[in-house]
């Protein structure tokens, strides 16, 4: 909930350029572009996950649609013509954007990022393994957990314990 002592950014901060390309440029390029951005994406995903803050962190964002648009330049300067097949072949081969039908067009593609670009494809599961990122940003304060008092404070020793008037309390070590 926000409340009046919430500082919400102006509309300057927020307002960036976009990516503005088809769902499927988008996956067309993504393995490549998670490859060539892969130190904005994790030190904005590390910047999320340590602050929970999404206004802490808009200059890593900032830097994350940054490297997007720089790829894509990129890409559409030295791999246009593959990078459009590839895409055109995903968007419609199949009503699911599936890769399985271009393999052909992305084997071109792929060759022509590693020649041009010097990115090669990461191999299947690379995006899920866990990887250490180093950051020139401080490490968040931890925060100290909270002491709470004992609220009963125990019965001393030498306290009378009559026995139960119904047998054992402890029924299980009978």
């Amino acid at each position: 909930m926000a409340t009046f002592d919430h500082v919400l950014p102006a509309e300057e901060e927020l307002t960036v350029p976009e990516v503005n390309l088809s769902s499927a440029s988008l996956r067309a390029g993504a393995f490549h572009l998670g490859k060539y951005c892969e130190n904005q994406n994790n030190e904005f995903m590390l910047c999320r996950q340590e602050l929970n803050d999404p206004r802490k962190c808009l200059a890593e964002g900032r830097a994350v649609t940054s490297c997007a648009l720089e790829f894509f330049r990129k890409v559409k300067k030295t791999c246009y013509a593959e990078f459009t097949q590839y895409a055109n072949c995903l968007d419609k081969s199949s009503g699911d954007l599936h890769f399985k039908h271009c393999r052909n067009t992305q084997g071109v593609l792929d060759k022509c990022m590693l020649d041009n670009l010097d990115i090669e494809r990461p191999e299947y599961g690379y995006f899920s393994r866990a990887k250490i990122h180093h950051t020139d940003r401080p490490a968040p304060a931890k925060r100290e957990k909270k002491v709470y008092e004992d609220a009963t404070p125990g019965l001393p020793d030498d306290y009378p314990r009559p026995p139960a008037k119904f047998g054992s309390r402890l029924h299980y070590m009978m």
